[in-house]
């Protein structure tokens, strides 16, 4: 039977700001994040799909400035906000009164308030009208999907991090074939240093092709 490979998506992330990539992909959305704390009402919201990076962007900001990390889910200490940077994850998952709260809090004795979603603001659903009226007027930032560069830097890194070395001809290859998430090409990494590892074989196409048959793409060779 062939040898069979998970795709290992357990690894604790990590969120160095000088591990983010910048490119034309999201090079405004940095811009617009370090203007911080001079966001238009001590505001900003930072938006972008699945796997483009605006979870580590903003959680490397959070590290920078100190910011209260506040996920979608969490019970929220209202008056222990007061004053503070504030990180919303997911917040468009949670439109609700507590949100209204903490965005007023934005601007009141040195406070900010960055919230990140996959979609703009105005695009968020929620039943408070006044939460309504600041998320319209909310100033977004956008991140698009990781562009090529990107994802070529973060599968080298991959790489080096686990002492690899993969033939060249392997990056074109990959990249035509990977989803343009990150979280996608760290995971195909992992899946083929275990592959190599277990297999005993060369970090090349040819092993690529057959341990990531699954992934859409056509070979330009």
């Amino acid at each position: 039977m062939p040898t069979q490979f998970r795709l290992p998506l357990t690894a604790a992330p990590t969120y160095a700001r000088e591990d983010f990539v910048v490119s034309p992909s999201n090079a405004d959305a940095v811009a617009r994040l370090d203007g911080w704390p001079a966001w238009p009402e001590g505001r900003l919201a930072l938006v972008g799909p699945a796997g483009c990076g605006k979870t580590h962007l903003a959680r490397a900001w959070a590290d920078a400035v100190d910011a209260v990390v506040v996920e979608a889910s969490d019970e929220v200490d209202l008056p222990a906000l007061r004053g503070r940077a504030v990180l919303v994850e997911d917040a468009d998952q949670r439109a609700d009164e507590t949100l209204f709260h903490i965005l007023n809090m934005a601007g009141v004795d040195g406070g900010t308030v960055l919230l990140t979603g996959r979609e703009a603001p105005l695009a968020w659903a929620t039943s408070v009208p006044d939460l309504r009226s600041r998320l319209n007027a909310l100033s977004a930032a956008l991140i698009d999907a990781p562009d090529e560069a990107v994802l070529e830097a973060v599968l080298r890194r991959a790489f080096a991090q686990r002492l690899l070395k993969p033939d060249p001809d392997l990056y074109p290859y990959l990249l035509s074939r990977l989803p343009r998430s990150a979280a996608e090409a760290i995971a195909a990494a992992d899946l083929l240093d275990e592959a190599a590892a277990q297999l005993r074989r060369e970090l090349n196409k040819a092993l690529a092709r057959e341990v990531l048959g699954d992934f859409e793409g056509e070979d330009t060779e």
